[in-house]
């Protein structure tokens, strides 16, 4: 017998999931978040979820919550015998959660209990957590509070974005749930309780935290800039403007930890001081130095930092704020 299956799901993470079940069940529905403006054109264009389920022909739903009414009663004529939630986007209520047999599976980028909340990915490189993984987990009505089916690790690459791991995660959840769906649906698994004492929390990252705090070390910052990319990106101000920074490394040196003063009483250089290195410009910060890579200048495109530096003659010695 082919299982029904019903997907919520918004974003580029959640299209493997999503393609993995076309290819396997019956998909009865598809629910998404509502189309948006995107892009530099802010046009607005569907939802990757939406345009999947658009080629396979399925029934697309696409409420600003699912408390309008008539949306529970649309999903219950699907009649689905399982829910399969990857990034939708919303909390889902009990009248929801309470629709299908089989209850409402969530493909979570996180290894649960790390992690819950809305920016799982970025939480884990910001932490300098060296694996991260996939939770498939049984909902409930808390946030990512559910019992676990189960977990598949993976490995946080240093030079890895938020962009670049998010893809493997993807790709990860897709695996996961095909190995597990079918045994979880002919009752062969009994779900995990999550150890809340272990519970961290990943909240939504705001546009705000993408400003940097030269006050930090090198090697946070270095991981903010790599957990924030592409969005909200990272950015500075230099002379008057913002400069984004799109990619940057750690370099370890000798200076103290800033600010502070060395026994002769030589004061350290104040954090965001702009210096020329051997590989091209740097930044001194609360300890380390950032090697910028790639910046992008206000009202123009990414360029190599070191191109940046040799046309803006007076950014070494300035003061990014």
């Amino acid at each position: 017998m082919t299982h029904r299956v019903a997907f919520m799901g918004t974003p580029q993470f959640a299209v493997p999931a999503l393609q993995t079940l076309f290819g396997n069940y019956q998909v009865v529905g598809v629910v998404t978040q509502p189309d948006r403006p995107s892009g530099r054109g802010r046009k607005v264009r569907p939802t990757p979820v939406r345009a999947l389920a658009e080629r396979y022909g399925a029934t697309v739903l696409q409420p600003r919550s699912l408390q309008e009414p008539g949306t529970v009663d649309r999903l219950r004529a699907w009649q689905a015998d399982v829910i399969v939630v990857a990034a939708f986007g919303q909390l889902l209520p009990s009248s929801v959660l309470n629709l299908p047999p089989h209850g409402c599976l969530n493909v979570h980028a996180s290894l649960l209990p790390r992690w819950r909340g809305a920016a799982p990915v970025a939480a884990a490189i910001l932490a300098g957590d060296e694996v991260t993984g996939i939770t498939l987990m049984k909902m409930d009505a808390g946030l990512d509070t559910g019992p676990i089916l189960k977990q598949a690790s993976l490995a946080i690459e240093t030079d890895d974005t938020r962009e670049s791991l998010t893809v493997r995660l993807s790709r990860l959840g897709a695996e996961l749930l095909q190995d597990t769906l079918p045994d979880w649906l002919a009752g062969r698994i009994e779900p995990q309780a999550q150890d809340d004492s272990a519970a961290t929390h990943a909240a939504q990252v705001t546009k705000e935290q993408g400003h940097i705090n030269w006050h930090q070390s090198a090697e946070e910052i270095a991981r903010k800039v790599r957990a924030f990319h592409p969005w909200p990106g990272t950015f500075t101000n230099w002379r008057g403007n913002p400069l984004k920074i799109v990619r940057a490394t750690a370099v370890p040196d000798d200076l103290p930890a800033a600010p502070g003063l060395e026994d002769n009483e030589q004061a350290s250089p104040v954090p965001g001081t702009v210096v020329a290195g051997p590989s091209g410009p740097e930044v001194t910060t609360g300890r380390g130095l950032l090697l910028l890579l790639e910046v992008q200048p206000s009202g123009k495109r990414p360029m190599p930092a070191a191109a940046f530096a040799r046309g803006a003659r007076d950014f070494a010695g300035s003061v990014l704020a």
